[in-house]
């Protein structure tokens, strides 16, 4: 006859949002700054006056769906 047994169950353990909150904000700019060079450097509005920038990231802008000519 067989016997029945189980296995220790482990709960998760919370992480403090203390914890979280630096990784988070890093994450956000780094996003942001990612977000801004895809999308935003050309033209005007740029930061560098070359396309150095612009041709580093231009297969990701068209991947992303941004407008570039």
């Amino acid at each position: 006859m067989a016997t029945a047994t189980s296995l220790p169950v482990t709960l998760p353990t919370a992480i403090p949002v203390r914890e979280i909150l630096p990784w988070a904000i890093f994450g956000g700019l780094m996003l942001a700054l990612g977000i801004y060079f895809v999308g935003v450097e050309e033209g005007a509005a740029a930061l560098f006056n070359s396309a150095y920038v612009h041709e580093f990231v231009h297969d990701g802008r068209h991947l992303l769906g941004f407008p570039c000519h």
